[in-house]
């Protein structure tokens, strides 16, 4: 329910610029990402994931009706960060109780029916959000958040996660925030995944893009179920692709039709134009979203898979905040389609790259 309401919000109701939101997005993803690799590395250390996991869930749960007291954008921004402090601690050790559950030959599968899940929650969320918001506003929807997540964090509780026959604290070297440990092939994907992020707008441009070109808020929030229902529909499909072509493939043809989807975005000015890239962004998500998360674990020394999963979100999330905030003040300064052409032209950059992962 909250967020895609959030960079409407804070457009429509506070009054912020193009460069606010992409500020909001990037400075929370790359929040969320600074604290990945360190509790991947504690969880690999400890041998445990549940505990990161439900405290994370928890904090996200309760940070969410906050933003209800929101006045000033900054506001946002601030507790936008702490509630993603909460799926900065929980990610890495959540994908790595995904990848322990699973065979390796149906790894790929296993994350897309993760994700397919996710995506259900926000289909659902922002329905429930489109029906609410002209009879109780913004920031009672906000409060009202606090209710589903605190359903979640009694399931995720129920969660058994695989037991190990060793004892006590894992030894391992210090952590260091690096790719100097982890094998050439992850170290160059890794590289490629943050070229590509540079370049990632996210949804938030497209409800912008919406907006743009004359939507009502209600409506906007249509989009954005109609690109969750497409990334839930593809998630595990895009994932039972991966086990059978390839990763890299998969990979490859998601950064081709986010290239395609920026190249659409340029041109487009009418809803059914914008309908068909709504659905496309959505093919695109679920071809990367898990996938590369089975990538990483593919390519990764198997006692070090969430930490080799934290590294990858820390470097693709520290690329966020600027990209995010160089993709708002391109929209804000030169034009939306600036944004657009800047997004192609680090997406086919990203392309390039990984053609030439195989050899590496």
């Amino acid at each position: 329910m909250v967020f895609p309401l959030i960079p409407l919000f804070m457009v429509t109701v506070l009054g912020a610029g193009a460069w606010a939101v992409g500020l909001v997005e990037g400075a929370a993803e790359t929040t969320a990402s600074l604290l990945k690799v360190f509790s991947g590395y504690w969880s690999d250390r400890l041998q445990k994931r549940k505990p990161f996991v439900v405290f994370g869930y928890s904090m996200s749960a309760i940070t969410k009706p906050l933003f209800a007291a929101a006045s000033v954008w900054p506001i946002v921004l601030v507790v936008r960060i702490i509630e993603r402090i909460g799926k900065g601690i929980r990610t890495a050790p959540r994908d790595a109780i995904v990848a322990e559950s699973v065979d390796q030959n149906v790894r790929g599968r296993a994350y897309g029916f993760h994700r397919a899940m996710d995506g259900i929650g926000s289909i659902l969320g922002a329905i429930l959000a489109f029906f609410l918001l002209p009879y109780f506003g913004y920031r009672n929807i906000f409060l009202f958040a606090l209710a589903p997540g605190i359903i979640a964090v009694f399931f995720v509780s129920l969660v058994k996660e695989k037991t190990t026959s060793e004892d006590g604290i894992r030894k391992m070297s210090p952590l260091k925030v690096s790719l100097a440990a982890l094998p050439g092939k992850l170290k160059f994907f890794i590289i490629i995944a943050t070229v590509f992020t540079l370049g990632h707008f996210g949804y938030a441009f497209l409800l912008l893009r919406a907006k743009n070109i004359g939507l009502s808020d209600q409506y906007a929030i249509l989009l954005y179920v109609l690109f969750y229902c497409a990334y839930t529909l593809f998630s595990i499909p895009a994932g039972v692709l991966s086990d059978r072509i390839g990763r890299r493939s998969v990979l490859m043809m998601g950064y081709g039709l986010f290239a395609l989807t920026s190249l659409g975005l340029i041109f487009s000015s009418s809803i059914s134009s914008l309908l068909l890239l709504f659905i496309i962004y959505g093919v695109f998500y679920a071809g990367i979203d898990g996938v590369q998360r089975a990538y990483v674990v593919d390519l990764a020394p198997p006692h070090l898979k969430a930490t080799a999963l934290g590294t990858f979100h820390t470097a693709v999330g520290l690329a966020a905040l600027p990209g995010g905030l160089i993709a708002g003040l391109i929209w804000d300064k030169i034009s939306p389609e600036g944004t657009f052409i800047y997004a192609i032209v680090l997406s086919l950059t990203s392309l390039v790259l990984f053609a030439s992962l195989r050899s590496k």
